[in-house]
């Protein structure tokens, strides 16, 4: 890639998840990445779930991620915006990264100028359809209230209940109920963006996270959809040149 700015888009990190096999090494390659990318970032846009679990107390935050928290604020300390959006993993996220770091926290999906195009960004589990219980849930993690009474609960359990729930939810899925369950979500988000582009001719780009899967197609109306992968094994991200996105992998 030349020195042409180009903005950045990278999703479901998961950071700091304890099924990963190296999760030291995973946010080591992450933070490499972050730091490789200082002469060529335009921007930095993280769609969700960068981290598997957090929860920003008022006056205390979370041990670890040193090595990305750095890399992020190097970007942010060399003018390179950054904005982080909140995914169904990192929803607790509040005020002390963009007290101390300076990024942008966004905890819905945006519609946004990206030089000079019109994008539509979402973690991807926010727009669309979504069953019942979802949605539920979201509106649970969101409540104001609900945050204050978990807030309550001593991190001892909070923690371990989080890092427990997750791990069960990635590692005791077969296979096939895995492919299968991605496939409705890219078909969700699929026809979502269609319907979405034909109201909003405007918008020529869709970007998503969540789903884990690494692709990019086009609509009908012309507008591209990118899928954005993760960083569990896959360590794909995406570019915009301001002509066209591209997906790319990270050997480094």
């Amino acid at each position: 890639m030349d020195s042409k700015k180009v903005t950045y888009f990278l999703s479901d990190l998961h950071l700091g998840a304890t099924y990963l096999e190296d999760p030291r090494g995973n946010e080591a390659r992450v933070a490499r990445f972050l730091d490789s990318i200082h002469d060529t970032a335009q921007a930095v846009y993280l769609l969700g779930d960068i981290l598997d679990y957090w929860y920003e107390y008022k006056t205390v935050v979370p041990r670890g991620y040193i090595r990305f928290l750095g890399a992020l604020a190097r970007l942010a300390d060399a003018g390179v915006p950054v904005y982080w959006m909140t995914g169904n993993h990192d929803v607790w996220l509040f005020d002390y990264l963009r007290d101390e770091i300076g990024l942008t926290v966004l905890h819905k999906h945006v519609t946004t100028s990206i030089m000079g195009h019109e994008f539509l960004l979402s973690h991807g589990d926010d727009v669309g359809y979504q069953r019942p219980m979802y949605r539920f849930m979201r509106m649970c993690f969101n409540s104001r209230v609900c945050q204050v009474l978990y807030a309550a609960i001593h991190p001892r359990w909070t923690y371990a209940i989080a890092h427990g729930w997750s791990t069960q939810n990635r590692t005791h899925r077969r296979q096939k109920e895995m492919v299968a369950r991605i496939a409705r979500g890219v078909k969700n988000l699929i026809d979502f963006s269609s319907e979405h582009s034909q109201q909003h001719p405007e918008v020529k780009h869709y970007v998503y996270g969540h789903l884990h899967t690494a692709r990019h197609e086009y609509l009908a109306t012309g507008a591209d959809v990118t899928f954005l992968g993760d960083w569990i094994r896959q360590y794909t991200y995406a570019t915009f040149d301001g002509t066209q996105m591209q997906l790319h992998k990270y050997e480094g």
